[in-house]
């Protein structure tokens, strides 16, 4: 009988993976192996615009000359837009949103858009309109659906809002940091704020590991599990491997791909296990955690 801890690795198939993919995998993959625990995989691939099926076999393909195996059928986001439509409702019922029409352009260009940790704050351009205009608008252009932060954070009780790090030890939840950020976006049926928080629920999740660079998307996420009733996870928020220049590895940067190694003749789990004891391969650089 398996452990009651549930781990996952969660990647988007816009593009391979990289050695910062299998550092985080692993470490999830650990976390639950080592407790009898429950490893599942999700595939983020809401964005149809980007993902690709030859992505999705390569994360398989990737996994297998790892060494790496999970539990459990794959969960595809695609196949859950049902689940996100009904948390949308929910908030939206709730008063707790509002469309938004602003391009990125008419963001930048607001003299008056805050900076807040996660670069520009939204400045609530579209969260005062009037009822009827806002109405017109909805009806005849493309629009996003973000969160009122100050409307959230008061039904949810600020009071109550932290969670566990392992690494950073009790955190308290700040999401006014991040402002109303985009729950649905004009492209897409979800952001990747809620539908991350609805499938982390969803596939029963209790250990989060993943990179320091989405510890500050916790405190919209954790506003979130409240808003919905969802359970909170633990959180591991771990180092991140970069280049030999300090680099965080990105798939926009031209990261070396774990495909790109094996076709080199790397060995694969010989890899994995150099990546558990906390070194990174010749040219990459693991920060202390």
């Amino acid at each position: 009988m398996r452990g009651t801890i549930i781990t996952r690795f969660a990647p988007s198939p816009t593009g391979p993976l990289h050695l910062g993919h299998a550092f985080s995998a692993i470490q999830a993959h650990d976390c639950a192996r080592q407790e009898g625990g429950t490893f599942v995989l999700r595939i983020e691939d809401i964005d149809g615009g980007r993902s690709r099926p030859e992505h999705v076999q390569g994360i398989f393909d990737d996994f297998g000359w790892l060494g790496l195996s999970w539990d459990g059928p794959v969960m595809r986001q695609s196949e859950r837009l049902d689940a996100y439509a009904a948390a949308l409702d929910r908030l939206r019922e709730a008063g707790l949103l509002y469309p938004c029409f602003c391009t990125r352009a008419d963001i930048a260009a607001s003299l008056s858009a805050p900076h807040g940790i996660g670069g520009t704050v939204y400045p609530g351009t579209c969260r005062a309109l009037d009822a009827t205009v806002r109405s017109s608008r909805m009806a005849n252009e493309p629009h996003a659906w973000r969160i009122d932060i100050a409307r959230a954070v008061a039904a949810a009780g600020q009071g109550d809002l932290f969670w566990q790090d392992e690494l950073a030890g009790a955190v308290v939840a700040d999401p006014w940091a991040l402002g109303d950020v985009v729950l649905a976006r004009k492209d897409a049926p979800a952001s990747y704020h809620l539908a991350v928080t609805v499938d982390d629920a969803a596939q029963g999740v209790t250990h989060i590991v993943r990179g320091r660079d989405l510890f500050e998307a916790t405190h919209v996420h954790r506003l979130l599990q409240e808003l919905l009733g969802l359970p909170v996870p633990v959180y591991r928020h771990h180092a991140l491997l970069t280049d030999a220049a300090g680099n965080r590895l990105a798939k926009r940067n031209g990261a070396p791909t774990l495909a790109s190694l094996h076709a080199a003749g790397q060995d694969g789990p010989a890899l994995a296990d150099m990546l558990r004891r906390g070194q990174a391969p010749p040219g990459f650089a693991l920060p202390p955690p």
